[in-house]
């Protein structure tokens, strides 16, 4: 293995990173500001569950390697991708705006190699619209009706419980939730990087095309990500937990379930989606089941302005590391 390839597997190891602490709060978030759980042991809770997650499947790996990019292209390429996507995570993160790692790096892997070829014929438009594009769009509407359904069928069967007692069920169910939430943010986020490491091991020769994904990929993948995790992501967890709307436990509960449903569904057809937009979403769905006032619509329309420029300005930023990268390698 070449000192250039494995520069690019570290850096993939840094999104995968990134990816942990920036997403730490689709898991744990609202756990945290239900006082389910103490940050502590929300965050060991969910790393551990993201480590088991990402072991689970490789769909959503395979669409990485081989669904969106038609053409050979070389490991630079695949460095370019990353480093938009990371830039634009970080930048994000700061301020506290919780965006998509993954279509952060499929728009990057999109722009890089675009500029790299020099031709739109050389991304797979087909497997872009049905495996990113409709899922970009139907997994958060999925998670928001799921959720907003959920809560509306907690309230009707608890109307004639004491709310005191209601709540303290749902504590102890929404550490079940939790866990069920980082365990599929692990079996799709985790994917993406193992993916983007296969590909640069296929374009680097040390792979090929259908040797599918290596065992030592997935493990160093789901250890990178459950360490982010543990990490923390505080900034990201104050705008999902609290930023949005006020959440009880058993909205906490709704929202962690039918997020984590609609993100296991998804992954079953190999879409890479975004847990921060369906998670944003269903808690998004819970407020509304409340009431419409509920919802901060002001920071829910910053947070869907952030998820629509993300696919591409990552195409920018990718390809313009492409372009700058290509004139040193």
């Amino acid at each position: 293995m070449t000192t250039f390839i494995i520069f690019v597997v570290l850096i993939a190891l840094v999104f995968e990173f990134v990816n942990g602490f920036q997403d730490t709060a689709n898991a744990i978030a609202t756990t945290i500001f239900t006082r389910a759980l103490p940050m502590g042991k929300a965050i060991i809770l969910a790393s551990t569950m993201n480590f088991i997650g990402a072991l689970a499947s490789e769909r959503v790996a395979k669409t990485i390697t081989s669904g969106l990019v038609g053409v050979p292209i070389e490991e630079y390429v695949i460095l370019a991708a990353l480093i938009g996507a990371i830039f634009w995570t970080v930048f994000t993160w700061y301020f506290g705006i919780p965006v998509s790692c993954s279509h952060s790096l499929i728009g990057g892997l999109i722009g890089a190699s675009m500029v790299y070829t020099m031709h739109v014929n050389a991304i797979i438009w087909n497997g872009v619209l049905l495996k990113v594009v409709i899922p970009i769009g139907l997994s958060p509407l999925l998670g928001f009706c799921a959720a907003f359904g959920l809560l509306k069928l907690i309230n009707y069967f608890c109307r004639n419980i004491a709310y005191g007692r209601v709540n303290s069920v749902f504590l102890r169910l929404q550490i079940i939730s939790a866990a069920f939430m980082a365990f599929s943010h692990g079996n799709n986020d985790a994917q993406k990087t193992m993916g983007i490491i296969t590909l640069a091991l296929i374009s680097a020769n040390q792979l090929g095309v259908d040797s599918g994904i290596p065992l030592w990929v997935k493990i160093i993948c789901a250890a990178t990500m459950a360490a982010g995790t543990a990490a923390g992501g505080r900034r990201i967890i104050k705008t999902v937990g609290r930023g949005v709307t006020k959440l009880t436990p058993p909205g906490g509960f709704a929202s962690e379930t039918a997020a984590a449903g609609v993100i296991e569904l998804m992954t079953w057809f190999g879409a890479p989606v975004s847990t921060t937009h369906t998670i944003t979403s269903a808690v998004m769905g819970v407020g509304t089941a409340k009431r419409l006032s509920a919802v901060r619509w002001g920071k829910a329309k910053d947070i869907v302005s952030a998820w629509i420029i993300t696919l591409p300005v990552c195409m920018a930023i990718g390809g313009l590391a492409c372009w700058l990268i290509g004139f040193v390698v």
